[in-house]
């Protein structure tokens, strides 16, 4: 009998549930009902408090579309692991506790940077920790794509930017600047202001791996404006 763990951990985004079934459908090819599942609730929280259930295939029916976590999401920062909690417990001691006494063969997280920093701290501490990437910034180190990204993108295109572009404001001549989340990386603003959902791009982007000039910027927002009348700048929230 192969028993496997799931966990998401960090700040909430799409595809969560979908990234889950995907796991646990191939979970199930392979051992089919020599396999039990165990979702842990609110990320490392529930591993290190022992909060958790068990999950049956039904559990990873009608998921696949559904928004959020089905395990639930909390911040546990990767600073802080080594850190005793208000009750002076070891959180890694913790973490280690639960995974030997449910008698796991594997640990699967979600999450981003410091989630992942973590899954790797258990791993270095004996764990068998499977990590999968997520984060809408698209910035975990050694990924080529995060599952949350693409989603976030179009939503921000399309319920953003396309929304922007159909309203009166931009027909009756304003500058309007949308800032994009992404934190230190410029991926989900570029992918954004360059989709052409809207039919066209945006007219100015900036992102955080150009170092940005506010003299620059006014003298281009000036001059599209008097050419326009209008004008679209997207920017990262990581500009500096």
């Amino acid at each position: 009998m192969k028993r496997v763990g799931f966990l998401t951990s960090g700040g909430d985004c799409q595809a969560l549930n979908a990234t889950m079934r995907g796991v646990a459908k191939a979970l199930y090819n392979e051992y089919g009902n020599d396999l039990e599942l165990i979702g842990f609730e609110d990320g490392y929280k529930g591993l290190m408090y022992a909060n958790y259930r068990f999950l049956n295939r039904s559990d990873f029916s009608g998921i696949l579309t559904k928004g959020g976590t089905m395990l639930g999401t909390s911040r546990q920062p990767f600073k802080l692991m080594r850190v005793p909690d208000e009750n002076g417990l070891d959180k890694v001691g913790l973490m280690k506790h639960t995974y030997y006494k449910l008698k796991l063969d594997a640990l699967v997280v979600l999450g981003g940077n410091g989630s992942q920093k973590t899954a790797n701290l258990l791993s270095e501490e004996g764990l068998n920790v499977i990590g999968l990437p997520k984060t809408i910034d698209n910035d975990l180190y050694g990924t080529d794509h995060c599952p949350g990204y693409a989603s976030a993108a179009k939503y921000i295109a399309t319920s953003v930017m396309e929304v922007y572009r159909d309203s009166t404001v931009y027909d009756t001549g304003m500058i309007t600047v949308v800032e994009c989340m992404g934190r230190h990386a410029g991926w989900l603003t570029a992918a954004a202001a360059l989709a052409n959902y809207c039919g066209e791009g945006a007219d100015l982007i900036y992102l955080p791996e150009v170092d940005f000039d506010l003299d620059a910027f006014t003298e281009k927002v000036k001059a599209i404006y008097e050419k326009n009348k209008k004008c679209l700048v997207v920017v990262s929230e990581g500009i500096h």
